[in-house]
């Protein structure tokens, strides 16, 4: 056998050549491919960023976007409220929600009363009311949160006041009989024998004539008087009456139309004496409930030489600043934030306030 010529040793290093060369590009192809699929990773990966990141923002930008309109609704809603309450508390619209109300007190001159909050509904040819008795407690202009029925002791003016300013309903005429009429009535469900048995009234003859004939014509059917949805508590062996607001906010929705609580869009009021003039606090109540608003609570001031009335805006805005100063006819306007949700604005009534002489 022959020895292999140089020829095939030649061979044979070409061949291992080919070998290392042809390992060389395999290692250098997977090498690129393995660049080429991380380069493709990393654009797939930073495309799909991209995208989740406009797709985020797009939502946040809608979240936003809504919630600025919810805003714009809120404060346009808020608006509407305040609009709808100045428009309602105006002198000539209370006039006309008032036109069919009537507040009933029966009394017989002992300094105490029951009251009968009365809607004559002459479009529905019915009679709604409401039996407030002399033991429920609740804010009277000038005299505190006391008993209803110690209201009358400053007066007709001041238990219309006391009732308007609770029910949030405007009563602006009333009718004196004496106790044993006012039970009756209650007894027998019917206003029949009221109107010819009143000791004292501020309505004319002529409006006596015309609530007597349209009770007349109500049948016993469409008459509704209730009692005042009440808790009666015992203090020192004397029993008084705490209201049912919840309850009481039933009736006023479906008889009188009117919303107590979060709708209840009416300006509520603290009133402090800083005039140092008794009762001074209580005018300004009647004058601020007769202009819609209602006051939670009157008190003396911490001093008595306010020169000028001072009108502090705490829980709302100055429109309704602006609002009790028109139904004062003075005062100056702050704009004081507070934390409290008791009252929307307080005011401090100085010298300057006058009360008025029809008053």
């Amino acid at each position: 056998m022959s020895a292999p010529g140089a020829g095939w040793r030649a061979s044979k290093r070409s061949s291992k050549l080919g070998k290392k060369v042809r390992r060389e590009a395999k290692t250098q192809r997977v090498r690129d491919n393995v660049r080429e699929g991380a380069r493709v990773t990393r654009n797939g990966l930073v495309a799909g960023l991209q995208v989740l990141g406009t797709v985020v923002g797009g939502i946040l930008a809608l979240v936003f976007v809504l919630f600025v309109i919810a805003l714009g609704v809120n404060a346009g809603a808020r608006w509407l409220a305040r609009q709808d309450a100045a428009e309602q508390s105006t002198p000539a619209a209370r006039a006309e929600k008032a036109k069919e109300n009537l507040l009933i007190i029966g009394t017989d001159g002992d300094g105490n009363a029951d009251f009968l909050a009365v809607r004559l509904d002459e479009d529905d040819r019915q009679i709604l009311g409401i039996a407030v008795p002399s033991g429920a407690f609740m804010e009277v202009p000038g005299q505190g949160f006391e008993r209803v029925g110690d209201s009358i002791t400053g007066g007709p003016g001041v238990s219309l006041a006391a009732i308007s300013n609770y029910l949030s309903v405007p009563f602006e005429h009333y009718v004196l009989v004496s106790s044993t009429v006012y039970q009756d009535a209650l007894t027998n469900q019917s206003l029949r024998d009221v109107m010819a048995n009143v000791t004292k009234t501020d309505y004319t003859d002529e409006d006596r004539t015309r609530i007597a004939e349209f009770i007349a014509t109500v049948e016993g059917e469409r008459t509704a008087l209730v009692p005042l949805p009440v808790k009666p508590i015992d203090l020192g062996g004397e029993t008084f009456f705490e209201p049912q607001r919840d309850q009481i906010a039933d009736l006023l929705l479906q008889w009188w139309d009117v919303r107590l609580g979060a709708d209840d869009s009416s300006v509520r009021v603290i009133i402090y004496n800083g005039a140092g003039t008794p009762g001074i606090a209580g005018e300004a109540a009647q004058q601020m409930i007769a202009a819609g608003m209602r006051v939670v609570d009157t008190k003396n001031a911490d001093r008595f030489d306010y020169e000028t009335t001072m009108i502090v805006v705490q829980n709302g805005d100055l429109e309704q600043g602006e609002q009790v100063k028109a139904a004062l006819g003075t005062g100056e306007v702050i704009d004081k934030p507070s934390e409290q949700d008791v009252a929307d604005v307080i005011v401090i009534i100085g010298r300057d306030y006058q009360v008025p002489s029809e008053q």
